[in-house]
């Protein structure tokens, strides 16, 4: 919201915690404000330009779709949506509707970022034969690997059959507003939804990670109600436009890749590694503003667009300039559905999932079918 604020009026606020619509207005006071965000849509038809959507993940996908479809701009924060469905049927609502997108993974804008995927696009480094990526979350953040907290009564402040929306209904507990649903998934796509839109971002950029042809994960175990507390998953990827085939393997929960692809750097929570034929390249953290050479040296210098900020693109696309890097059609919605689909992966625990990117299917079974495509309660779709 703030940082929105910087680029134009903030004039209609959605909540459905009464404590967090009093605070923005607090901040907003010109601004009407709405416990439902379809309500304020409606009642603010022709009023609005653009919205940016925070909410939890499973209401992404919903608001996204209601407000591209009054030809509203749209910025919408990681993961895009909860499902690989959702995220392909934005893309089409974005190219339809040709409204300017962005999706919320600030380090786009990073010119190291874009710098380092530009370098290893152009061949200086090689082919790349393998990518590691990695994040401590959830241990520490939120709960995952969990059974469901005991029934609580929601706060007064709080709509909690709405914050459900189209999800199943469940009784309120303590922690599922306003954090902690990321580990659960019916709300949310855990540590590597969370944080594998950040961390994938510059591989994707410089490898063009679309369309993974299979999947495999090992995890700690989990009771398809809570996230695993920790996963590793192995993503395939073939030979695409020239690109020759290569591996990505992602570890969360405090895993992390052996020491021996960078024995010069102790691994933070975060970060990520590419190998490639004539170098490997180290980013220490989730922010996609540092890269490294192991063994040392100097990365050449290339020319790349600099962005003019996260958010100012947004801005610059929604008042006719260029589209934002990270809009829904070309960039984040594909990236959206590469990182969700090592959720399939870590629901198996440990088959290999072969995918059929074009028809959105899991070769050989449906037993993934309804984590691809989402039920919605009635009053609620894409």
């Amino acid at each position: 919201m703030a940082a929105a604020a910087e680029h134009g009026d903030i004039v209609a606020l959605a909540d459905i915690d009464a404590q967090n619509r009093t605070k923005a207005m607090l901040e907003h006071p010109r601004a009407t404000s709405f416990d439902d965000y379809r309500a304020m849509l409606e009642a603010m038809r022709g009023k609005l330009d653009a919205v940016v959507i925070s909410t939890p993940d499973h209401h992404h996908a919903i608001a996204s779709s209601l407000a591209m479809h009054q030809g509203l701009h749209c910025y919408t924060e990681k993961p895009l949506c909860r499902t690989i469905w959702e995220a392909r049927q934005l893309q089409r609502i974005a190219r339809e509707k040709k409204v300017a997108t962005q999706m919320g993974n600030q380090s786009t804008a990073a010119t190291a970022m874009r710098k380092t995927a530009a370098l290893i696009k152009s061949g200086v480094y090689g082919h790349a034969k393998e990518v590691h990526l990695w994040t401590d979350r959830a241990k520490g953040w939120w709960p995952q690997g969990v059974e469901r907290p005991k029934p609580g009564t929601a706060p007064k402040t709080v709509d909690f059959d709405l914050w459900l929306g189209p999800r199943p209904s469940r009784p309120y507990a303590d922690g599922y507003h306003p954090f902690a649903w990321r580990g659960w998934w019916d709300f949310g796509t855990g540590s590597l939804g969370d944080m594998g839109c950040h961390i994938f971002n510059m591989p994707f950029m410089a490898l063009d990670l679309r369309d993974p042809i299979a999947v495999q994960a090992v995890t700690s175990g989990h009771n398809r109600d809570s996230f695993p507390e920790w996963a590793e998953v192995h993503y395939e990827f073939g030979e695409r436009n020239g690109r020759p085939p290569v591996d990505v393997h992602w570890y969360d929960g405090g895993h992390k890749p052996p020491a021996s692809l960078a024995p010069d750097f102790k691994y933070n929570g975060n970060g990520a590694i590419v190998v490639c034929e004539k170098g490997t390249i180290y980013s220490p953290d989730e922010s996609n503003t540092q890269f490294m050479l192991v063994g040392g040296g100097t990365m050449p210098d290339i020319k790349v667009d600099e962005s003019p900020g996260h958010m100012a693109e947004f801005a610059r696309a929604a008042l006719g300039g260029p589209p934002a890097v990270s809009n829904f059609p070309n960039y984040s919605g594909p990236l959206a559905e590469t990182v969700l689909l090592g959720n399939l992966a870590i629901w198996a625990n440990g088959p290999r999932v072969e995918w059929e990117a074009k028809t959105m299917t899991v070769k050989g079974t449906t037993e993934f079918d309804s984590l691809i495509k989402p039920t919605f309660n009635p009053g609620f779709g894409v």
